[in-house]
């Protein structure tokens, strides 16, 4: 009987093999890395690269579409967005009260009712001490403008003569053209007319932050609920209460900030003697809702107001103006920043652009909420997956 025969090791099969095996063409079995193609993979490739160009314009030709549709439909609801936005942002910054009366088992109706209760008062109060000094403002304007010519008249005199001489070198007579002035008044009618347009639209929004105040926490509830899956409710969640907590901090700090200023502002007009500070004081509270634009339109209000009933036309009389552009200097670069915190911090050009576009938009209303709209919409997007770009473009 013949022994089997031996066979080899495997690893001398494989070496083998591979020296019996001829070689490979690497330009036959990778193509790709040899640098060309085939004519007609070729040509798919390009087609395919065409086909992929062709759909991204299509996409942003798309989503400037949609972006233009959306500013329309806002533009054209306005009337119902605004109450809305408002209500909500109030509801925002009232809603740790009323979670905190929770606390102490007290019925969110209860406290939301006591909170809207005072909220009517102080509106009410403030509206009753500013609309008489506004209105009289609006009626003396005319003749305080006419009472204040002839004061500023040794100001304007060098002026008048350059601009008479221009004229005689220009046309070669000298002709001094008047424009009457018609006086600037508000009619008992024009109160009566908007009146019912101003208290529905209040009632609106009260009746608005009330239901928001009771159930506004069922509603966020009840959205969370419908998630998917648990991960993605724990997820939302933690979006929604952190939300509502930066939103809160910053609306009840912002508002604190603004009603200082005005308090600040109004005693310093008092102190000045300058006519109704508590109008003026309201007026740079509301607008310093409007970083940067607001601070600048008030200076120049309290300048033209403290013109207008000065005594003399001196240099003195830009001390009210000068005076509270320095205390919103420093509350804009010190104090606001000091207090809201980094997270809070918005970069200059955003929120010009932001107020230039809801400006636009809306008008004053969309101004005056731009800034806390940005805010929330940072403090959103820092939270959602695949948004931290815009977070990051709009921060400081």
């Amino acid at each position: 009987m013949s022994e089997p025969e031996q066979l080899p090791p495997p690893d001398d099969i494989d070496d083998r093999a591979t020296d019996a095996a001829p070689p490979l063409d690497r330009s036959l079995a990778d193509p790709l890395t040899a640098g060309h193609l085939p004519r007609h993979l070729e040509r798919r490739l390009h087609t395919a690269r065409a086909t992929r160009r062709h759909l991204r314009a299509i996409r942003m030709v798309l989503n400037a579409l949609l972006l233009l549709a959306l500013m329309y439909t806002i533009t054209l609801t306005k009337a119902l967005l605004i109450p809305l936005v408002l209500a909500a942002f109030i509801g925002l910054a009232l809603n740790p009260i009323v979670a905190f009366g929770t606390r102490f088992h007290l019925p969110r109706w209860l406290t939301a009712s006591v909170l809207m209760f005072g909220l009517v008062i102080g509106i009410g109060t403030g509206v009753g001490l500013l609309a008489q000094p506004a209105i009289g403002w609006f009626h003396g304007a005319p003749s305080a403008i006419k009472s204040f010519v002839p004061k500023f008249r040794s100001v304007t005199k060098p002026l008048e003569a350059a601009n008479r001489a221009t004229q005689t070198l220009v046309s070669g007579t000298s002709r001094a053209t008047t424009t009457p002035s018609t006086p600037m008044s508000i009619s008992a009618w024009d109160v009566v007319s908007t009146a019912p347009k101003v208290l529905a639209a209040v009632l609106s929004v009260m009746l608005l932050v009330f239901f928001f105040l009771i159930y506004g926490d069922t509603m966020l509830r009840r959205l969370v609920e419908i998630t998917p899956s648990f991960a993605y409710k724990r997820h939302a969640v933690t979006i929604v209460r952190g939300f509502q907590a930066e939103v809160s901090r910053y609306l009840l700090t912002a508002l604190l900030i603004n009603a200082s200023l005005g308090a600040l502002t109004a005693g310093m007009l008092w102190l000045y003697k300058v006519p109704d500070p508590l109008l003026w004081g309201a007026v740079a509270m509301f607008a310093n809702f409007i970083p940067y634009v607001g601070a600048i339109v008030t200076t120049t209000v309290l300048a033209v107001v403290s013109m207008l009933y000065a005594k003399d036309a001196n240099l003195e009389v830009f001390l009210p103006a000068l005076t509270f552009a320095g205390i919103t200097a420093v509350e804009g670069n010190l104090i606001t920043p000091m207090v809201q915190g980094r997270s809070m911090r918005l970069s200059p050009i955003a929120i010009l652009l932001w107020l230039l576009v809801w400006g636009w938009l809306w008008g004053i209303p969309g101004a005056l909420l731009a800034v806390p709209m940005l805010t929330c919409a940072k403090l959103i997007c820092e939270r959602v997956r695949g948004w931290e770009w815009f977070a990051l473009i709009v921060s400081r």
